[in-house]
């Protein structure tokens, strides 16, 4: 029977290749987003995208099979965690208003990533290999905006003639809105001082 000291080696060599695997992912998903950022959706290929990470394109091919299982992947990862601070709360209306002024907040931080997803959504309006992951991950943003208004209408924090799915289309569409403002012209927008007012816009028009 192996000793301890013996199998110790083979589970960090494991650790190890998971670590450079998800180095590697990130790399490429990085490089993809200064692709799209630089030159457009329509200039991301998988040789281009290994090139710039420093991989071969066989590299890319065998983290996600295909352009678009790539461009889904990186839609993802970049609104993944866009506003941290609210993972762990309970939803409801602080949650809500937390999320909108942390995520306008955000957009000024003009991070690749972002921006490349807010090219990637403009784009997916028209572009059928985008738009039905664009479609679910607008779905999944609106659902948790749903959820908060549907639980803040039931403990008595938000009036209860608010529709969600109301609020959840408004608020979506004007983070998006504000975001591509902020895209085409950065010195018009002021995301520190707008994330508060839009957050206490929202406030007063859902409080009880």
């Amino acid at each position: 029977m192996p000793s301890q000291q013996q199998r110790t080696p083979v589970r960090t060599a494991r650790r190890t290749q998971e670590q450079r695997r998800t180095e590697t992912r990130a790399a490429l998903l990085g490089a993809a987003a200064q692709l799209v950022v630089e030159s457009g959706v329509r200039a991301v290929t998988l040789a281009r995208v290994g090139e710039r990470a420093g991989y071969s394109r066989g590299i890319v091919t065998h983290h996600f099979g295909s352009k678009q299982a790539l461009l889904d992947a990186l839609a993802k990862s970049s609104q993944s965690g866009f506003v941290p601070s609210v993972g762990d709360m309970p939803p409801g209306l602080e949650r809500l208003i937390l999320l909108i002024e942390g995520y306008v907040s955000e957009l000024g931080r003009d991070g690749i990533t972002g921006r490349a997803f807010l090219l990637l959504w403009a784009e997916a309006a028209t572009a059928p290999e985008l738009s039905e992951s664009f479609r679910e991950r607008d779905e999944a943003f609106r659902a948790d905006l749903r959820d908060d208004v549907t639980v803040g209408i039931a403990d008595g924090t938000i009036r209860a003639e608010t529709d969600p799915q109301d609020v959840a289309v408004a608020v979506l569409g004007q983070l998006r809105g504000i975001g591509m403002q902020r895209l085409l012209a950065p010195d018009a927008v002021d995301t520190q001082r707008l994330s508060r007012t839009v957050a206490q816009q929202w406030r007063r028009a859902l409080s009880a």
